[in-house]
């Protein structure tokens, strides 16, 4: 597993915020378990598109790191594996939907442009 040479040096709680839920993955991962509860690896590779194994396979690993995805193994054969929220990832959905409502808002790629709703959050494009 890959180890970084240098400690992470997080200066503000915002900066240890960022770390557990940003990015382009992260959120998406935390919002499609939102709006869907409990979903297998599969299940949450078809409704996540365009992402790969070995992003998401990373990604969830960060994110059971931080408390954020609980992941449950069943010993059954074939083996199953669910993911769900835990409580402390749940408390991040307002905020991603309050930042999801800010980005329509404010997003100006041309003149007249609106982002299209992803169907994951209450966001509505007005």
């Amino acid at each position: 597993m890959y180890k970084p040479k240098l400690e992470k040096d997080i200066r503000c709680p915002l900066e240890y915020g960022l770390e557990l839920f940003g990015g382009k993955w992260k959120s998406r991962i935390i919002c499609v378990l939102a709006a869907k509860e409990v979903l297998r690896y599969s299940e949450l590779r078809r409704e996540m598109g365009n992402i790969t194994d070995a992003v998401l396979s990373a990604a969830l690993k960060e994110l059971i790191a931080g408390e954020i995805v609980a992941r449950r193994s069943f010993d059954e054969i074939p083996p199953r594996v669910e993911y769900s929220l835990t409580e402390r990832g749940a408390s991040v959905v307002p905020i991603l939907q309050g930042i999801c409502r800010w980005a329509g808002l404010h997003y100006k790629d041309s003149p007249g442009s609106a982002i299209a709703h992803c169907q994951k959050c209450d966001y509505n494009g007005k």
